[in-house]
């Protein structure tokens, strides 16, 4: 998968053992930044449904001046279900992807 590249710079050669990754606070930052961009990633789908039909929702109530607190909240629901079942494939392959490459990487963590 492009896109996500987990770092190698933090590996060193140990006694015998091999190759094997040290767990300082640059790799921990590093992790950190990824998640944080997975994050941003697999909720920007939802987000901009919403922000796109409330957009349409607002200007709709401002040219015919109804002002129904209801008739933006119902709609907005509906397109963030719906951009949840069209993107929901792609953000499940993004996690679970992600969790496993973390979890590969625990036994090189470990001292």
């Amino acid at each position: 998968m492009t896109g996500w590249h987990f770092s190698t710079r933090n590996r060193v050669a140990s006694e015998g053992k091999g190759v094997q990754e040290q767990m300082n606070l640059d790799y921990i930052l590093h992790l950190a930044k990824e998640a944080i961009i997975l994050a941003l990633l697999i909720s920007a789908p939802a987000l901009l449904f919403s922000l796109v039909v409330g957009f349409l929702i607002s200007v709709f109530q401002a040219a015919t001046q109804i002002q129904e607190p209801g008739l933006n909240f119902v709609p907005k629901l509906i397109a963030v279900a719906i951009s949840l079942l069209l993107f929901l494939p792609w953000m499940l392959q993004r996690l679970i992807y992600f969790t496993t490459k973390l979890f590969e990487q625990i036994p090189f963590l470990v001292r």
